[in-house]
């Protein structure tokens, strides 16, 4: 599993785990990430059961598992937290921050240690080390309970599945052209994202955060210009509609 580094500065560090060659034939091909400040971490929609050992093989490169308190779902698809079970087992004391709408189906996953803190429909703001993290209200896009993560000092922004792209494992890791992503975007974005009244509440959202990097949860990642160049995009773009 490929590991990059998007930002570092000092004990404050974003890593990007995927693009996995050994991932099983007919899974699709996700982002994970984690954030680090001072003794503590947080690992972003953790991933599928699948993907368990090659993650915990590749994060404990970066930190000791008695550091990682603080996993993240934003929303409740296999993709993002079917590891759960496992991560419970790695992770005893840990906190895993998700929708309140989803905790009674996540649990399906397994959590019998870990705590389960539920986050409002209007987001919250958590400290991790010696930054903040604010949850960023994402509903409908695509779960009716979703959230990103916005970090204002490294300037990210996780955006889950807005921005996201279905891709060989070998594709490149950031944007390069818009106009030759945007077919790898159009379809996924008009046949998950139901609301379009939700999309331009999002995109209202995002437009007031300072953002270096959006990062989804498949396919590329997304730096200036080509980020205000996604806003844009998006925000034209009819949603719900690919029903054929």
């Amino acid at each position: 599993m490929l590991a990059t580094t998007l930002y570092e500065d000092g004990d404050h560090q974003w890593i990007m785990f995927g693009r996995d060659p050994h991932k099983p034939e007919g899974i699709i091909d996700t982002n994970q990430y984690m954030v680090i400040s001072g003794n503590q971490a947080m690992l972003l929609d953790p991933g599928g059961i699948e993907l368990f050992a090659p993650m915990l093989s590749a994060v404990l490169k970066y930190v000791p598992a008695e550091k990682i308190t603080h996993l993240f779902a934003s929303h409740q698809d296999p993709d993002i937290i079917s590891s759960l079970g496992l991560w419970d087992q790695a992770l005893p004391n840990a906190r895993l921050y998700s929708p309140w709408l989803w905790e009674s189906f996540i649990r399906h996953f397994g959590m019998e240690r870990i705590e389960y803190c539920a986050l409002p429909d209007e987001g919250a703001t958590i400290t991790l080390g010696r930054i903040q993290l604010q949850f960023i209200p994402a509903h409908y896009l695509h779960s009716s309970g979703n959230f990103h993560v916005y970090d204002a000092k490294a300037g990210i922004l996780m955006s889950g599945d807005v921005g996201a792209a279905l891709e060989s494992t070998d594709a490149p890791l950031w944007v390069d052209n818009m106009d030759t992503h945007i077919p790898k975007m159009k379809k996924f974005h008009q046949r998950w994202m139901p609301s379009n009244e939700a999309k331009l509440d999002w995109i209202r959202r995002v437009r007031q955060l300072d953002i270096n990097i959006m990062a989804p949860q498949h396919g590329r990642l997304f730096q200036p210009p080509h980020i205000n160049a996604f806003l844009n995009w998006f925000e034209d773009l009819p949603v719900g509609v690919a029903i054929r």
